[in-house]
């Protein structure tokens, strides 16, 4: 489906800039643009993936996924039931949308990485993707998160009285859009279209020997220590949340605390914490070659869309339809460009927080927007391009799916609670 899309949107963006005054400079500019930011977008992405595949690795040594997937079983089993209980893949699942929850974007794409690289494992036909990575993938793009840090920084740089109004209509419409793209992601694959042979939704039965070793045992002067650390960090958050809020408390503390607590763990474990991570974070050089390719694709195309200026004309042409059901005809690049470039919308956004206002209705309802979506082609493009998925079956349909779900509830509870 990605094939077809990609197919469509660059030669009809090359026709439209054939009869555009500046179209084929626009075509160019964003063709080699979207090249160039993809290989930036891999090279930033490279030292996050090293560092959170090496701390996979040490969390792994140290027992901890074991546990989690143990201890969230019973709920994953009916989320994923093409998994074994126990595999890691489970775990690097819980973490991926655990960090995605707390806005953790930087650690939640390496433990998507990792899940997906694991679900392979499991994949009888390597290169299509299973219907656990479907789904995965659906829950990935809904995007669902408690504080969304970087857009709540937004709203207080453009001066909003309340910049945390829109977290309730967020959570709602995120989470209508989560469980949309569970059920799309379910229902869509017993179509005859997209439905694989039962032999090929089976996963192996047996789980490998190094996922279903015993954890080590914690030494107990190690432990104690440890312990004591965490009293002390403790301590330190009790007094700073007293004298900053919470606020910033969620914007700065989780991702210390996730990576001090991993290492510590590791350490009370008996695992040689530095070698371990070494070791695991050499596999982030090596996924971020292989996501390369998959990035050039989707944001060239993107690049190539906007500088024809087809974007706009399609803006033009869908703003009297859009005008009826009560979606202003500012909030369509948002919608449109929001699945394609997070940055990009993220723009167009801070764009209309300072024209209109922070706390106007379209400051509302375009902040709501943002924070309840996520940028469909990118995670497509990260996540299967890890394990070099090409046959993403009906990904693709899901996750837009959500967004439109998503999108039209954001707009529906911002008028209902906030206006």
């Amino acid at each position: 489906m990605l094939n077809g899309v990609f197919v469509a949107a660059v030669l009809l963006a090359v026709v439209f800039a054939a009869w555009s005054p500046h179209g084929m400079e626009g075509v160019t500019q964003g063709a080699l643009g979207g090249a160039r930011s993809a290989a930036d977008l891999a090279l930033g992405l490279t030292g996050a993936l090293a560092l959170f595949l090496g701390l996979m690795r040490v969390a792994s040594e140290a027992g901890l996924l074991a546990r989690l997937a143990r201890l969230l079983a019973p709920v994953l089993r009916r989320l994923f039931p093409g998994i074994p209980d126990g595999h890691p893949a489970l775990s690097a699942v819980v973490l991926n949308l655990s960090a995605t929850a707390l806005g953790l974007g930087n650690a939640a794409t390496p433990f998507g990485v990792q899940a997906m690289r694991e679900m392979d494992r499991l994949n009888a036909r390597p290169g299509t993707a299973t219907d656990a990575m479907v789904l995965f993938l659906a829950l990935n793009t809904a995007g669902f998160g408690l504080i969304p840090t970087t857009l709540l920084s937004l709203r207080v740089s453009a001066g909003s009285a309340a910049p945390a109004s829109i977290l309730v209509p967020t959570w709602i419409a995120a989470g209508v859009g989560t469980v949309t793209a569970a059920l799309a992601a379910t229902l869509l694959a017993r179509l005859p279209r997209f439905r694989l042979p039962p032999a090929e939704r089976a996963a192996p039965a047996v789980v490998e020997e190094e996922t279903a070793a015993a954890p080590p045992r914690l030494s107990r002067g190690a432990a104690l220590l440890v312990a004591l650390a965490g009293l002390a960090v403790l301590a330190g958050l009790v007094v700073h949340g007293a004298r900053t809020g919470a606020r910033d408390l969620l914007a700065s503390w989780p991702l210390p605390l996730l990576i001090g607590g991993l290492v510590a763990a590791g350490w009370a474990a008996g695992v040689r914490v530095y070698d371990t991570l070494v070791e695991g974070a050499k596999e982030g050089f090596q996924v971020a070659l292989r996501i390369l390719p998959y990035l050039v694709a989707i944001l060239v195309m993107v690049g190539i869309v906007r500088g024809s200026g087809m974007l706009d004309l399609v803006v033009s042409a869908l703003s009297p339809l859009t005008a009826h059901v009560g979606v202003p005809a500012e909030l369509l690049p948002v919608m449109l460009l929001r699945p394609l470039s997070g940055s990009g919308a993220l723009g167009l956004t801070a764009e209309i927080l300072k024209t209109h206002g922070p706390d106007s209705p379209l400051g509302l309802m375009a902040s709501t927007i943002q924070g309840s979506t996520e940028t469909t082609f990118y995670v497509l493009a990260v996540y299967c391009g890890a394990v070099g998925v090409k046959r993403t079956r009906h990904a693709l349909l899901a996750c837009l799916l959500a967004d439109a779900v998503a999108m039209a509830v954001a707009l529906l509870a911002v008028r209902l609670l906030l206006l």
